[in-house]
């Protein structure tokens, strides 16, 4: 039996789409049951909120088979049976889950906000970089702002501590005015001359930086 922990890790599971996808719900576990192999062989996954895990039997001896589970296993069969294998767990993992990388309670409040306000949900573009996420406005595709896993050295402050940051639009003549470079600094890997750099540390009130979001959004309008 295989742990899925790693498979969820920084994830939210979404248990409704578990039953969309397939999953049954039985006692406090969702399962699900695929037969792969030309029948010859069963993936059975098994989540709850404390544990997840996988295995892989053998439809003609009804044991598990251990091999797809084995780094060093080789050969062909095995190699296509192990691919067919991590294909429908990394399929759950996209279609029935969330990510979770922000942390601090700032950044779910916002997130909550600009879901509820714009109906916008925060995009992961970069693979090579998943804890960086954008949000875009729908009417043309330009960001108004982006979420951001750092460490506060990024933004000229010696400490390593990890934080979570918030990219704004703001208006070019007025951003003197704003950056204390303290709380509030120019954008982190934006034009600095146009977005600004939140702290989400709550050193700056959550109202204010929703005003800020909302100044963001009608920025993002213009041409």
């Amino acid at each position: 039996m295989r742990s899925l922990n790693k498979y969820f890790e920084n994830k939210s599971i979404d248990y409704e789409k578990l039953l969309k996808y397939g999953f049954i719900l039985n006692g406090n576990n969702y399962v699900f049951e695929k037969n792969i192999n030309n029948n010859c062989f069963k993936v059975i996954v098994e989540i709850s909120k404390t544990n997840q895990t996988s295995k892989v039997l053998d439809l003609s001896t009804n044991d598990e088979y251990v091999l797809v589970d084995i780094n060093n296993s080789t050969g062909e069969f095995v190699g296509k049976l192990k691919e067919e294998y991590e294909n429908i767990l990394n399929d759950i993992i996209v279609k029935c889950t969330t990510p979770n990388i922000f942390k601090s309670k700032q950044a779910n409040e916002i997130i909550k906000y600009i879901k509820e306000k714009y109906n916008d949900d925060l995009e992961y573009l970069w693979k090579k970089f998943p804890n960086n996420a954008i949000w875009r406005n729908k009417s043309n595709n330009k960001w108004y702002g982006a979420l951001l896993v750092i460490s506060e050295n990024k933004l000229g402050i010696e400490s390593d501590k990890i934080i979570d940051i918030i990219d704004l639009r703001y208006q070019k003549d007025k951003i003197k005015e704003i950056v204390d470079n303290k709380k509030i600094f120019r954008g982190y890997h934006m034009n600095k001359d146009n977005w600004i750099t939140i702290r989400l540390d709550e050193n700056v009130d959550i109202k204010q930086i929703y005003k800020l979001i909302d100044n963001s959004y009608e920025l993002s309008l213009k041409k």
